[in-house]
């Protein structure tokens, strides 16, 4: 975290709100799920954002996702959020061609035989994100630390202290995952797209995700759009746009059909798609926007469903 986000978050903080929110974070914390959901998210939007929570008439993009996942629903999507279920998801929706090659699936690091394991391989735990342990050469690979950290990961149920309900009953597994990497042989890029009911509406590309992360955000056109999603833009950044834009867009619409909200994320590796994740929840509903008013213009693209008792 850099000094600007320092100050920004101490500056929350400070004022009794802040105060109060910051203790009942700590407290949910230490005792795992004792805080009502309603109040917890309440303070959590608080001191990541320093705005106060609107359920009743929520506007922006952050205030509907908080709203969903209070009242959207979205342990409908278990199946959905968990990276090896969602493998049958993809096949018979869009086919497995798709699908990145899946290696192995277990239950406990302990029994992942890396003897039977190619020299590039990718690890991930099934029920958060992240837990990715990238490995370029297994001869030169660190076993003690990936364990050490996959077996944290193991542990960790990413719903408490977030209240995304997709989250809470996946069962935590490790996945490998065949090594991808683009034609120059670096990090592969990541295009997420946001849908709003089968809509795609904006595209984010991230580079150098385990390095020197940033973003750029596009239209569905491919217009470059000057805004920041927490990470930094990069202008000297800025591609062409991709040969496949339309298939991948295609494909987006049919994976995000009658879904208020999904990011839907997908690879172009070597000139072909792969799929990487849903997303129902996008940044925990806490994204740092700038220009601010971006929130609001895609709050407006996200029409939420009528639920009684929304308050």
């Amino acid at each position: 975290m850099n000094f600007k986000k320092i100050k920004r978050k101490f500056k929350y903080i400070i004022n009794p709100y802040g105060i109060f929110s910051s203790v009942i974070i700590l407290m949910d914390k230490t005792l795992k799920g004792i805080i009502p959901d309603t109040q917890l998210i309440k303070c959590r939007y608080y001191t990541n954002t320093g705005k106060k929570l609107n359920l009743i008439n929520p506007q922006s993009f952050n205030e509907k996702i908080q709203w969903l996942k209070l009242y959207g629903n979205l342990e409908q999507y278990t199946h959905l959020a968990d990276k090896y279920e969602v493998r049958n998801h993809i096949s018979e929706t869009i086919g497995e061609k798709y699908l990145i090659p899946l290696i192995g699936v277990w239950d406990r690091f302990e029994d992942i035989n890396f003897e039977n394991l190619p020299v590039q391989f990718v690890l991930k735990c099934t029920h958060d994100s992240a837990s990715i342990v990238i490995c370029k050469d297994k001869n030169n690979f660190n076993f003690d630390e990936a364990k050490k950290k996959i077996n944290k990961c193991l542990k960790y149920n990413y719903y408490y202290p977030t209240r995304q309900m997709q989250y809470k009953n996946i069962k935590p597994r490790i996945i490998c995952e065949k090594y991808m990497e683009d034609e120059e042989g670096t990090d592969i890029k990541d295009y997420k797209i946001f849908c709003f009911n089968g809509h795609p509406k904006l595209i984010r590309v991230d580079y150098d995700q385990h390095v020197n992360h940033k973003r750029n955000i596009y239209d569905i056109d491919w217009n470059y759009i000057p805004v920041t999603f927490r990470y930094p833009n990069d202008h000297s950044l800025i591609e062409n746009k991709p040969d496949n834009l339309e298939e991948m867009l295609g494909l987006a619409r049919v994976l995000s059909d009658n879904y208020p909200h999904v990011r839907v994320d997908f690879y172009i590796i070597k000139g072909k798609i792969f799929f990487g994740e849903f997303t129902f929840s996008n940044a925990d509903g806490c994204q740092i926007f700038d220009p601010e008013d971006f929130d609001i213009l895609m709050g407006s693209w996200l029409e939420l469903p009528e639920i009684q008792g929304n308050k």
